[in-house]
């Protein structure tokens, strides 16, 4: 199948982009590298630099038939402080894109969404028929995106498939012997901050130790990379016309931020600190995911557990550091 990945040259969608040229998939991506790396480009895959608004319809064109969306900007605190920002990039670019499908007649797309349209849960394992009440600009958008997409499938014949990842940590090894991991500037992840804590010999912030949680720190659901990676495929074989399918994806098992840290130092070998700060504002205690409908319908599971993401991670660190 010719696929189009757009935002293919980020973390996330680098990976699934190598799956998809592993599994056979003529793969084309589209990325303005304003975040992403060209290097992280899949050997096979066919890059193109540019925007949804200015490349997509060209693209599409050029006999494409199902596309992974992951263009998007993803800061919480950035969609706060400019969420006109998150609004025309997340929402009018994915309409754009959305409408150059329908000109082409391309009708098959698998989002890249997230958790953040739960906001601040009322429970947990947070079920995907939950309500969506997203705390951010951000998790707003993607909400919207997802709404536009349930209209397509109605309106147009669509098929559609919406994946809401918690928290993606790890990295993967390509088929040229290349890691492809974390590159966030600013980086907001955990994982690649404990282990950037530990490469410059620092301790870690933990953001409130106080949490009604067994050792007092947030707990978090975590997935790996290439778990991500293969829920996508597996999505992209299940886009029906006129449908629009949700699915949360995580561990269904939480980690609390210092099984974490103790996670990451076994990886790493150093007995990296910890510094206590105060909580951040709108940090729920507890965030976990049921991924029972996915694993219903479509048989995926997570089958890489935390030790394995901090030390796929470390490698990739390592992979980076100077000799």
């Amino acid at each position: 199948m010719r696929v189009l990945v757009t935002g293919g040259a980020g973390y996330i969608g680098s990976v699934v982009g190598a799956q998809l040229v592993a599994a056979g998939h003529d793969v084309t991506v589209l990325d303005d590298l304003s975040t992403g790396f060209a290097d992280a480009v899949p050997p096979g895959a066919t890059f193109v630099k540019g925007t949804l608004r200015d490349c997509a319809a060209e693209v599409l064109a050029d006999g494409v038939e199902a596309v992974l969306h992951f263009a998007a900007k993803s800061l919480v605190g950035e969609s706060v402080a400019d969420p006109a920002k998150y609004w025309s990039n997340n929402l009018g670019g994915t309409i754009s894109l959305l409408e150059a499908m329908r000109e082409i007649q391309v009708r098959t797309i698998v989002f890249s969404s997230t958790a953040a349209v739960y906001g601040e849960p009322g429970r947990t394992p947070i079920l995907e028929t939950d309500p969506a009440r997203p705390t951010s600009p951000y998790g707003a958008s993607k909400i919207a995106v997802d709404t536009t997409l349930t209209e397509f499938c109605r309106l147009y014949g669509f098929g559609a498939v919406s994946l809401r990842y918690f928290n993606v940590a790890g990295a993967f090894q390509g088929a040229d012997g290349r890691w492809l991991g974390e590159r966030h500037n600013p980086e907001t992840h955990l994982i690649p901050n404990v282990l950037a804590a530990a490469t410059e010999g620092r301790p870690v912030q933990i953001f409130g130790d106080d949490y009604p949680t067994p050792d007092g720190t947030c707990v978090r659901d975590y997935i790996h990379v290439a778990d991500l990676a293969d829920a996508h495929l597996r999505a992209l074989a299940a886009a029906r016309p006129g449908q629009h399918r949700i699915y949360n994806l995580g561990n269904g098992a939480g980690f609390s931020v210092r099984e974490v840290i103790e996670v990451c130092r076994e990886a790493t070998g150093v007995d990296i600190g910890v510094q206590a700060a105060p909580r951040r504002a709108g940090d729920p205690a507890v965030l976990v995911a049921s991924s029972a409908k996915i694993q219903s319908e479509l048989g995926w599971r997570a089958s890489r557990d935390l030790r394995a993401m901090a030390a796929d991670a470390w490698r990739f660190t390592q992979a980076r550091s100077p000799r």
